[in-house]
């Protein structure tokens, strides 16, 4: 990969996001480049990660599988995005497996390089805690979508959820930036997907959503209801 491409790429990765040129030259001589083709695994569950994995280009999903191969997404995660940082905090497995959702670059550091870059860049600890925090909320918030009884009511709280961390205002409404799958919303909230089915079209004939190449846009209207079956 191009050194400019590399460095726009690392730009855009949160972590790094206030780092200089130099700054980024210096992380990206440090890093492996890998890439993943759609559905291919980039991190089994309960491996043991010596490294973090930064999403360059591409989209993952972060998701538990149980002994019946019934699948639950516990993340979506798109390029600008990193996963894997715990493991090399804690020293713990990884509690579940990434699988690429379409074909992804990722951009691997190993754990002496992550730490030799948190003890010399004090800008990239401050961030990493605040990435902790706010992945914090979100996993109070997404105890709270398995916590409802009315499916409804589980699927507008996931896309209030999601509409906090991809929203983008526009004349249509808000536009969740990330393409999303009726079986993604089943597999993210726990009901089954003819269930969200029947919910989404009742909610499109209503106006109260609009989707359009599975880009799912919010009207200010839907934003304000309370939920309803």
């Amino acid at each position: 990969m191009k050194k400019g491409i590399l460095e726009h790429g690392l730009r855009n990765i949160a972590l790094f996001s206030s780092l200089t040129e130099e700054e980024l030259d210096e992380i990206g001589g440090r890093l492996v480049m890998r890439s993943f083709k759609k559905n291919e695994v980039i991190l089994h569950e309960e491996d043991t990660s010596q490294y973090m994995y930064m999403i360059i280009s591409g989209k993952v999903k972060v998701v538990q599988i149980s002994r019946e191969g019934k699948e639950t997404i516990l993340a979506l995660h798109q390029s600008g995005d990193f996963f894997g940082e715990m493991s090399l905090i804690d020293g713990k497995t990884a509690p579940a497996t990434v699988i690429a959702t379409e074909n992804s670059v990722i951009a691997i550091i190993s754990k002496k390089d992550f730490y030799s870059l948190l003890f010399v860049q004090e800008k990239v600890l401050v961030k990493l805690l605040q990435i902790f925090c706010e992945r914090l909320r979100e996993a109070f918030e997404r105890i709270q979508i398995l916590s409802f009884s009315n499916a409804a009511q589980r699927i507008k709280t996931l896309f209030i959820m999601l509409a906090d961390m991809y929203g983008k205002r526009g004349p249509k409404g808000i536009k969740l930036d990330l393409k999303l799958t009726h079986q993604n919303i089943a597999d993210m909230t726990g009901i089954t997907r003819e269930t969200v089915t029947r919910i989404i079209n009742k909610w499109q004939k209503e106006g109260e959503i609009f989707i359009k190449n599975k880009f799912i846009y919010l009207s200010e209207d839907y934003m304000k209801k309370e939920f309803q079956i």
